[in-house]
């Protein structure tokens, strides 16, 4: 079915059962996103431009194919026009946070860009907030302390790497691009924001372009790079564009917080990597706090709704 809904209004609000689909979508993304560590492990290619190019060439060809597949090359251009400026403006969040990351590699630490990274559900219902009065619930805002809480005790071992205000800096506009990216997604939830995830990877991709040494690699680190693409970033992105659209932002950006959790969990497993004590004990922190907040949230939903509490916009 093609989406005819205008770019520039918002769709009326969603039932509770089309609320917890998309937190269970937004949560599948974080989990793909969750496998980009342990797939990058098996990557040999030294130039990380030439990992960025390949990469996001199989997400946008996924994404292109699952879209024909869905609505047919027809509704695919017709996805393209529709989704307007708002779909521009993700398209350019995703582009600019995926280069930001790698870039900020080359001045930080992961750890510090992680830390970054925790304070995206604030980011998102301050924007939210700020933006389109969009309230956030007391239990959503305890719900965001603990998260920030939880991750800084699991990066709080490695703060004192190498670190530049130039890496912070791209660290934090990392976070706020996601952030941005989530609101405008809830909000224009109307429009599909699947072609502007894929518009986003033909950006990086034509950024790496500009950038990478060589294109060359082995079969063997093709394959890696294809799952990296497809399943890391391509499956996640269209996980994330279908369900942020239906759930508050702030919701939305918590649920990805399961990334940076559960991505030491599969290098652990897969590579051996055994994590460090703080980094159980605030995984610990995070995933309790995500667990019990999804949890009132489902009880809320069983409850008759009140307008202009998180996730049930105001008349006004």
């Amino acid at each position: 079915m093609i989406d005819t809904a205008s770019p520039i209004v918002a769709s009326p609000a969603v039932s509770p059962r089309e609320e917890r689909v998309g937190m269970l979508l937004v949560f599948l993304s974080a989990l793909m996103w969750s496998f980009g560590g342990t797939i990058a492990r098996f990557i040999t290619v030294g130039d990380s431009w030439t990992v960025i190019f390949w990469r996001s060439v199989w997400a946008a060809a996924f994404l292109v194919g699952f879209m024909v597949w869905r609505d047919g090359w027809r509704g695919t251009l017709k996805l393209f026009r529709d989704m307007g400026l708002p779909g521009l403006a993700v398209g350019i969040c995703f582009a600019t946070a995926s280069t930001a990351f790698v870039v900020a590699l080359a001045y930080t630490t992961v750890a510090n860009i992680l830390l970054m990274q925790a304070g995206v559900p604030l980011l998102a219902a301050l924007f939210a907030w700020a933006l389109f009065r969009e309230r956030v619930g007391v239990a959503t805002w305890v719900a965001i302390a603990a998260v920030i809480t939880g991750v800084a005790i699991m990066v709080s071992e490695s703060l004192d790497g190498p670190v530049s205000p130039i890496g912070d800096g791209l660290a934090l506009l990392i976070a706020v691009m996601f952030s941005v990216a989530t609101v405008i997604t809830r909000r224009f939830s109307g429009v599909r924001m699947t072609p502007a995830t894929c518009l986003g990877t033909m950006l990086a991709a034509g950024f790496a372009v500009s950038q990478a040494s060589t294109f060359a690699v082995s079969v063997s680190d093709m394959g890696f790079l294809f799952a990296f693409g497809v399943v890391n970033l391509g499956l996640g992105l269209a996980f994330f564009a279908t369900g942020a659209r239906l759930i508050p932002a702030a919701i939305a950006a918590l649920l990805g917080t399961f990334e940076p959790i559960l991505g030491p969990i599969w290098v652990w497993l897969i590579h051996s990597e055994v994590p460090s004590g703080r980094t159980i004990i605030g995984g610990a922190v995070v995933v309790t706090a995500l667990l019990v907040h999804i949890g009132l949230e489902f009880k809320r939903q069983a409850r008759p709704e009140r307008a202009g509490v998180t996730g049930v916009p105001s008349p006004n």
